[in-house]
């Protein structure tokens, strides 16, 4: 059987230009044709046609934030992102359910006292585990169980010290909550004024501040805000991640002020208390010789003990805004010194 003769090139041009000659079409319809073929082969490809129907099936992993002038966009996000939070919240213990587990783990506890700490073992671990409820069985897994495992002849965990552990994630967790309600963007950080609203929002809750004045809150709020910027944003970017102040100490001694019965000691060596800020304040004013709210480089260079050295204070005049050759930004450069 002979293979039959493919036409050539010149016969299948020349066909072709015969036959557009026949049914003249207008510019606009071959242009409607050119992108409808377009489209059509363009959505063939990004779906993958028919060569991996998978990627149909990869999610949206990137999502553009919404610019300052798309206002629904934002107010969309901002009450997703509120009802987000809720929602976690909601998934937390409260005192009740934590009171509930405190008598289940002391009714299972297992003899003999280590000490004077009640033990459990993991049978008694688990059977606690399943009649605590849903929302405490992230916390009763083997992983926990062996974190706490010390070295119990008898293989248990201290009750209190697991009760500690989840008292501390829960902390944390609605910490973490909290503070997220001011993160304005959304990306985990926080500005220098998104933490400025949270501390000052704080203070009312804070026992131990009862005594400041109102006059006195944005100093107050001036000392706070610049130890976790000092330490926490060493690039000098502006904002801070919520994980680093989470793992830092310093949002423990903030919150430790919520202690009403904080001894003198305490409050003393605590940053944040109101002794602590007064006293910078305090040192802040007796620099502050003509009272003008500003300090020159004579007033600065008698902080401490004198021993700011002129290249140093040369060097802090050229790099901070001065007006008329004093210091504008005093007590912001004040609290940087008195920290170092």
């Amino acid at each position: 059987m002979t293979k039959e003769q493919e036409p050539h090139w010149s016969d299948i041009l020349k066909r072709r230009i015969i036959n557009s000659t026949k049914g003249e079409r207008s510019e606009e319809e071959t242009r409607a044709e050119e992108t409808e073929l377009f489209t059509k082969y363009y959505t063939e490809w990004k779906e993958g046609g028919d060569r991996d129907k998978s990627y149909k099936d990869i999610p949206r992993f990137y999502y553009r934030l919404p610019a300052e002038d798309e206002v629904l966009l934002q107010k969309l996000r901002e009450e997703s992102r509120a009802v987000f939070l809720q929602r976690k919240s909601r998934e937390l213990l409260d005192n009740e359910e934590l009171q509930n587990l405190w008598f289940l783990l002391d009714k299972h506890q297992v003899p003999p006292v280590s000490g004077e700490e009640a033990m459990i073992s993991y049978e008694a671990y688990l059977q606690v585990g399943d009649k605590a409820g849903p929302k405490c069985k992230k916390f009763f897994t083997a992983r926990v169980y062996a974190k706490l495992l010390h070295n119990d002849p008898y293989g248990r965990i201290s009750i209190m010290q697991f009760f500690n552990y989840v008292m501390r994630k829960v902390w944390l967790h609605q910490t973490r909550i909290g503070l997220s309600l001011y993160d304005v963007a959304g990306q985990g950080y926080l500005r220098e004024s998104d933490l400025e609203n949270y501390i000052l929002e704080l203070i009312p809750t804070l026992p131990q501040l009862d005594g400041l004045e109102k006059s006195f809150y944005s100093f107050y709020v001036c000392t706070a805000v610049r130890k976790f910027f000092f330490f926490l944003d060493p690039l000098r970017t502006g904002k801070i991640k919520i994980q680093d102040i989470l793992a830092c100490s310093f949002l423990d001694d903030l919150l430790e002020l919520r202690d009403e019965e904080l001894s003198k000691e305490s409050q003393e060596s605590n940053w944040f208390s109101a002794p602590s800020a007064l006293r910078v304040y305090g040192q802040y004013l007796n620099l502050d010789k003509d009272h003008n709210g500003m300090l020159s480089k004579e007033e600065l260079s008698r902080y401490g003990t004198a021993t700011l050295t002129s290249v140093f204070l040369d060097r802090v005049f050229q790099e901070c805004l001065t007006y008329d050759g004093e210091m504008v930004h005093l007590y912001w450069i004040f609290t940087h010194l008195e920290i170092c």
